[in-house]
């Protein structure tokens, strides 16, 4: 049923996508006075369709992409025999470049519009929600994951910095541009002393796995009882929520990450029992249980925004401010897209780790149906969409547009059966990359399986 459920909103955020995209080619060539003979969303064979004018709409069967049929251009369908004939004044290459130019670009800067109005419409409905580093690290830092130890980060640091710089919230620490920034480091106190922790310039693929990004950084949660396991030794000894730890084994705890470090070494040395000792609105109860086989004691922590609520910052924005504040953010975030993008080219970053497909952005959607994350990462796959078009690559929009821009320079026009091959070499191209991405999303799903 998950699958189903993350399926279901890939298919819904691509088909929107590629319509909005296939719109604005057709809405620019009909004003130009082309004739355009279908708008498909989806590849052949064709499901559903009806006639509207001189217009064939359509709903194919593959769900990865669509296109518009323009009479006149060379484009997917290869039809090489419609341009042996005379040009026609309706079609495409009938047409001045400056005009052609415009209908290339047409579903570019829609998906570019689209994805900023996204982006304002977030801002807007749903704000923001922070936490306050200085809370954080007065309540005792952070609680590192493997994925942090791997950089050089401990449990109990206090992250004071960001590439030299102050910073006021936590969210700060993991945005792209601070992993993908070129010689970052945090700066942490840690034992009253100020250390720089160098960010490695491929440690943004560690967040394309989502166990990795949660076994980052995580906030240190006192040892606060808040919800009780049924059928465990802290239901069986009576724990309640809001009891709080004081010692396990004989060792003095502050902290769960400390709790849950020496119950997993019990678990590790298959102890015979487990002591606790626990504070009740004052009273000090202590236990002794046997241990062997368990888990653990059975108990999740209070939740960080019960103890940090002090740090938590909600904004709300006004429709005049999440304009700009949304489309800033649209532009921050197709940057962020480009840098990586030319991280992978230069391969400073590894194109297995970083390329996702259809399966990847799908698990990326999650289990649950969530709006809020549904159109942050529609909004993002569009400025996304956007700037994969432009590539000067044949078969996209933006080989196209390379090469209409050389004959607007040069005024000398590309012959077709140049065109026609450039097509066929965009379009081996293109499949080569298709293949890869699903093989390599394919591989991802079965090595985290």
């Amino acid at each position: 049923m998950d699958w189903m459920i993350m399926l279901a909103q890939l298919l819904l955020s691509l088909s929107f996508l590629v319509a909005v995209h296939e719109m604005g080619h057709l809405l620019a060539a009909k004003y130009f006075g082309m004739r355009v003979e279908q708008f498909s969303i989806g590849f052949p064979p064709k499901i559903w369709s009806f006639q509207k004018g001189e217009t064939e709409y359509a709903i194919s069967a593959i769900p990865l992409g669509g296109y518009v049929k323009i009479s006149g251009m060379i484009d997917e369908s290869l039809d090489t025999e419609t341009m042996k004939q005379e040009p026609q004044p309706w079609e495409f290459r009938s047409k001045p470049a400056w005009q052609r130019l415009i209908v290339m670009l047409g579903g570019i800067i829609v998906n570019l519009v689209v994805g900023v109005l996204i982006f304002i419409s977030l801002t807007f409905a749903f704000g923001d929600i922070y936490m306050l580093k200085d809370v954080v690290n007065k309540n005792g830092g952070f609680d590192v994951g493997e994925v942090g130890e791997g950089i050089g980060l401990r449990t109990g640091d206090k992250i004071v910095k960001i590439n030299g710089k102050d910073f006021l919230y936590t969210e700060d620490i993991t945005k792209p541009q601070t992993l993908l920034s070129t010689d970052g480091y945090y700066t942490v106190e840690r034992d009253g002393k100020l250390v720089d922790i160098p960010i490695p310039g491929n440690f943004i693929e560690k967040f394309n796995k989502k166990e990795n990004a949660m076994n980052f950084l995580r906030y240190r949660v006192p040892p606060v009882v808040g919800e009780v396991t049924k059928e465990s030794i802290a239901e069986k000894t009576g724990l309640k929520p809001g009891d709080v730890f004081t010692e396990v084994n004989g060792t003095p705890v502050a902290y769960f990450d400390q709790v849950y470090k020496i119950v997993q070494a019990s678990k590790k040395n298959n102890a015979d029992s487990i002591s606790f000792k626990i504070s009740r609105a004052g009273t000090a109860l202590a236990f002794k249980e046997a241990f062997k086989g368990k888990e653990g004691i059975g108990f999740r922590a209070m939740e960080p925004k019960d103890y940090l609520a002090e740090g938590r910052v909600a904004m709300k924005y006004g429709f005049a401010e999440s304009i700009p504040l949304g489309a800033t953010r649209a532009v921050e975030t197709l940057k962020t897209q480009v840098t990586a993008f030319g991280r992978v080219i230069s391969g400073k970053l590894s194109p297995k780790e970083s390329l996702s497909g259809p399966i990847g952005i799908m698990r990326a959607y999650g289990a649950e149906w969530d709006w809020q994350r549904f159109w942050s990462l529609t909004g993002v796959l569009s400025l996304v969409l956007a700037f994969m078009n432009l590539l000067p690559i044949p078969a996209l929009d933006g080989g196209h547009v390379m090469f209409l821009t050389y004959e607007i320079v040069s005024r000398r026009k590309p012959s077709d059966k140049f065109l026609e091959n450039a097509q066929k070499v965009g379009m081996v191209f293109l499949l080569a990359l298709m293949v890869f991405i699903f093989a390599n999303d394919i591989v991802k799903l079965v090595t985290n399986a």
